[in-house]
């Protein structure tokens, strides 16, 4: 590309300064305006695209240092973001204590991969609150294990935040897990559950996944908690966008 000396500068390629641009076509210097005097747009959809971005963020930050798996050509964060696209938009403000609210979503995924899901839900076995799954321990493979991890919401100066943990399960007695223990069963019809009063708890999402080698199920957070709600309302989003300059038509 031509270079050339133009008030003191060696213009290559592109210089922005003062509000002014000046940069090289054919062999000239051009200046043009660097600053435009359009508003920046933000309707209702894009408004929305941007929430969904900023929390998701929020969820992978508190997710990525807990070992998470997502398989696939893309990186882990993008996997993660396409999976999460389908949770509940949440609503937060520009400014102020819930500007950087991480919040617990049922549904979030933890984990995703080839090896067959473990279906689970929030339920009772042997008198105690407990993880029901599905799973017969007798599928799983001789170098398989079991993680389980605990996602736990809670209020850090005024501000909601998600902290996870994780480790793995024994294939019987008792486990532990974010400081929880639980007893590891094997109900009547064959299939496995996780008991303790851990599992009665409403500020806590739980997941439990299978992995052999860098092979995982794809799993989601099964949770009881409902802080989330408040965040997905008309209200909280009208309150956020004005906090960001209003809706634009």
């Amino acid at each position: 590309m031509a270079k050339e000396k133009m008030t003191g500068l060696l213009v290559n390629g592109s210089v922005r300064t003062a509000g002014v641009t000046f940069y090289t076509k054919n062999g000239k210097t051009i200046m043009r305006a660097a600053t435009s005097n359009q508003p920046r747009r933000n309707s209702r959809n894009q408004f929305m695209a941007r929430q969904r971005m900023k929390h998701t963020t929020m969820l992978w930050s508190a997710l990525k240092d807990s070992d998470p798996m997502f398989g696939g050509a893309t990186s882990a964060y993008s996997r993660f973001c396409t999976l999460a696209s389908t949770l509940p938009v949440i609503f937060t403000p520009r400014q102020g204590e819930y500007s950087n609210a991480t919040l617990l979503l049922p549904g979030m995924p933890v984990s995703d991969g080839t090896l067959p899901s473990v279906k689970q839900s929030l339920g009772r076995a042997d008198g105690q609150s407990a993880l029901v799954t599905e799973l017969k321990p007798t599928v799983l493979g001789r170098n398989e294990e079991l993680r389980l991890y605990c996602l736990r919401q809670t209020e850090e100066n005024g501000t909601p935040k998600l902290r996870v943990s994780y480790a793995p399960v024994p294939r019987r007695g008792e486990g532990s897990v974010g400081g929880n223990t639980y007893n590891v069963l094997t109900q009547d019809d064959g299939t496995l559950a996780l008991s303790g009063t851990c599992f009665a708890d409403d500020n806590t999402g739980w997941a439990l996944v299978r992995i052999d080698g860098d092979r995982c199920s794809s799993q989601t957070v099964v949770t009881r908690c409902r802080r989330y709600e408040a965040f997905t309302t008309d209200e909280a989003m009208k309150r956020s966008a004005e906090s960001y300059g209003g809706l634009t038509e």
